[in-house]
């Protein structure tokens, strides 16, 4: 067990900082790139269900971001014939969860599933955050959500107080108003990934040791947090499936990026993986790696 200790000159007083290097405060999930069976099938869920819009088109590619925002937070490649993502679950993608500024925001958003009948969907609060669950055609986890002010989280002793309780769509409805669903609005951006991974010490030395990801919540069953920043999670990694890994042919996580702030912190974030012994590969200027598990991570400098 790594030995506790304030992470920051800032004086935060929870979470547990990685033994060597730390990733900077304003690291943050960015884009996931998805290998999806048929793009036309997934491009009407992801417009008119998930109410992304197209920002970019390369032959099989297609990038996505949110209405009246040049962010790209979904790239979807297609792989005509992939096989749907097995019932269980593989090694891999467990969800992306998209954040939107407001809860206001997730309230539009759940009336908007509901008119749309958008089939399965879950719900939850998580006591940092309130979230809403849903599958696309191939099978791949999304969670859309938005966050409580950073100020109403809990955080006795080192860990941040995380649950799943039920949601209170009634009050979520109430804060939506009266404005219409119009899409994800200008602001969303990728708020986590959470992965299957095998085993959590093996994860824990790549992603908190290696990578530099804070410790946020480790008691939670089966389960990890990590996070830049104090943020509640960045990544989650868990043990709820019994794998494989996703294989080539099927539907599953390509690749998910993580921004930093500068050059300097992508070559160190790299260093450190390379020192704990796991390959980084650098090309046109961005390091990549992929976890024991098949889950390939692309460190981007980027806003």
């Amino acid at each position: 067990m790594v030995t506790p200790r304030p992470l920051h000159p800032s004086g935060r007083n929870y979470g547990i900082a990685p033994p060597d290097f730390v990733l900077p405060e304003a690291s943050h999930v960015g884009a996931v790139r998805l290998q999806i069976s048929d793009l036309e099938r997934s491009l009407a869920f992801y417009q008119q269900v998930l109410g992304l819009r197209i920002v970019g088109r390369d032959g099989s590619v297609v990038a996505l971001g949110p209405q009246g925002d040049e962010r790209v937070l979904v790239y979807l490649h297609e792989r005509p014939g992939a096989e749907r993502v097995p019932k269980r679950g593989v090694f891999g993608l467990y969800h992306f969860a998209i954040l939107v500024p407001t809860r206001a925001d997730l309230g539009r958003f759940l009336k908007h599933l509901t008119a749309v009948d958008a089939g399965r969907m879950g719900m939850a609060d998580h006591l940092v955050s309130e979230a809403l669950y849903l599958w696309d055609p191939d099978g791949l986890g999304i969670e859309v959500y938005a966050d409580r002010p950073r100020e109403m989280w809990r955080h006795p002793g080192l860990e941040v107080l995380m649950a799943t309780d039920p949601l209170d769509t009634e009050s979520l409805v109430t804060a939506a108003g009266s404005r219409v669903w119009s899409g994800m609005p200008a602001g969303t951006r990728m708020g986590h990934v959470h992965l299957h991974v095998g085993d959590l010490t093996i994860a824990d030395g790549f992603y908190h040791v290696g990578l530099g990801l804070e410790k946020m919540v480790w008691s939670y069953p089966g389960a990890l947090f990590l996070a830049a920043g104090g943020y509640h999670h960045h990544l989650a990694v868990n043990t709820w499936s019994p794998g494989p890994s996703a294989r080539d042919d099927q539907a599953r996580l390509i690749a998910w990026d993580l921004l930093v702030p500068d050059r300097g912190a992508a070559e160190a974030a790299a260093a450190s993986l390379r020192t704990g012994g796991h390959g980084v590969e650098e090309s046109d200027g961005q390091f990549s790696a992929t976890d024991p598990w098949g889950t390939r991570l692309r460190i981007v400098v980027g806003e």
